[in-house]
């Protein structure tokens, strides 16, 4: 089968008009307050940083710790109401955080817990219901859909909260109330699709059996995850504390990652649909690892030069991002027994979170050892990851 390409069967197969809606909503919200929730915890509830950035942490970790229960909860059939259950819970996540007297660090961290868990859950309780109304590479192509309009909202959202943040605490304060009323908007929107899998079908979650173990693809995944965090941890870091450049160079790589997600995400991975998702999948390794080596050369030029050239090697990184975001997902759905969807999906997820929490630590370690540790490493573990990928079954 051809993969979508017209807006309207892309939408159906997204999980149909409202929950396109909810995917925008959500991510609107997500947008207005996830990238200023340590600001706020500073400058609205007076905390200091390490109390703040402990508390994110442990909300990271919980939500993690959630999966395996999301994982079980899937497998007997729920879908949408999933979805709405992880966007709920960080509207209780909101309301705590607005409740949370000056100084008070126990509201701002089970805040920040239930944030987590809904943060952490979304995206397999979304990727199960993509997977449950749409299939091959159709659901390929919802997937990557659902992430190129997520990133656009989100980006959308992070502009209008940061052209309110002259505003002070009261525009904080104004920016979290918005965000509760997105999250909630959004979850009666997903709640009323009422997709949930078919109970009566054999091979459905009512189906016995392990769930794929996955283990060389899931260590893999953790090497890739990475990549998300060269744009907005790895390239600041270094343009900024090490080649000294304006400011302005990282916040362009950011908007350039963004533009290209949205704009490339769908095409490219209509595009790499004639070949196995395994072996985009390790392609994307291949480009992830060349463009950090161009990194390590691109740092080592004239003051002048490195910027630009850090710059236009990001482009290179962005393109593998898309090449993995737009597989990764999608071969899991492919090998995972209907039965055990839910287990896979959440594993995968547990492998992503876990990545996106270590990778700060790793980056912010390396640097200050030089560009050879830094883009030399993950060079190297990302070319191996890529490796394990193609060499894998199914």
């Amino acid at each position: 089968m051809a993969p979508l390409t017209r807006t309207r069967p892309l939408i159906q197969a997204s999980g149909g008009p409202r929950y396109v809606m909810a995917l925008a909503v959500d991510a609107l919200g997500t947008g207005l307050l996830r990238p200023f929730l340590l600001l706020y915890g500073i400058t609205v509830l007076n905390l200091s940083a390490p109390a703040a950035g402990t508390a994110m942490t442990a909300g990271i970790v919980a939500g993690l710790a959630c999966m395996p229960a999301l994982g079980r909860w899937l497998d007997h059939g729920a879908r949408s109401t999933a979805v709405a259950a992880s966007m709920l819970i960080r509207v209780l996540g909101v309301a705590l955080l607005l409740a949370a007297p000056t100084g008070h660090v126990t509201l701002f961290a089970t805040a920040a817990l239930f944030l987590g868990i809904g943060n952490q859950a979304w995206p397999a309780a979304h990727a199960a219901l993509v997977a449950t109304v749409a299939e091959g590479r159709d659901r390929d192509t919802a997937l990557a859909a659902a992430r190129a309009l997520r990133n656009g909202a989100l980006g959308v959202g992070a502009l209008l909260a940061t052209a309110c943040l002259a505003g002070g605490t009261a525009a904080l304060r104004a920016m979290a109330v918005a965000t509760a009323l997105a999250y909630l908007g959004a979850a009666v929107l997903a709640w009323s699709v009422h997709v949930r899998a078919d109970p009566t079908d054999p091979s459905g979650p009512h189906a016995t059996g392990p769930a794929p173990r996955m283990r060389t693809l899931l260590a893999a995944n953790v090497i890739y995850v990475f990549c998300l965090n060269v744009p907005e941890i790895a390239l600041p870091l270094i343009l900024v504390t090490q080649l000294h450049a304006s400011p302005a160079w990282p916040a362009a790589v950011f908007v350039t990652n963004t533009v290209l997600v949205v704009t490339l995400q769908v095409p490219l991975t209509v595009l790499m649909s004639r070949f196995r998702r395994r072996t985009t999948l390790a392609l994307s390794g291949v480009v992830l690892a060349a463009s950090y080596a161009g990194f390590l050369a691109a740092t080592s030029l004239a003051h002048g030069w490195a910027a630009p050239a850090v710059a236009a090697v990001s482009v290179i990184c962005t393109l593998g991002e898309i090449l993995y975001a737009g597989s990764a997902t999608a071969l899991v759905t492919a090998l995972a027994p209907p039965h055990a969807l839910g287990r896979a999906l959440a594993r995968l997820q547990l492998s992503t979170g876990f990545g996106l929490a270590v990778s700060p630590a790793a980056i912010t370690a390396l640097a200050p050892h030089g560009a050879v540790a830094l883009w030399g490493s993950l060079a190297s573990a990302t070319l191996l990851s890529a490796s394990a990928v193609a060499g894998g079954q199914g």
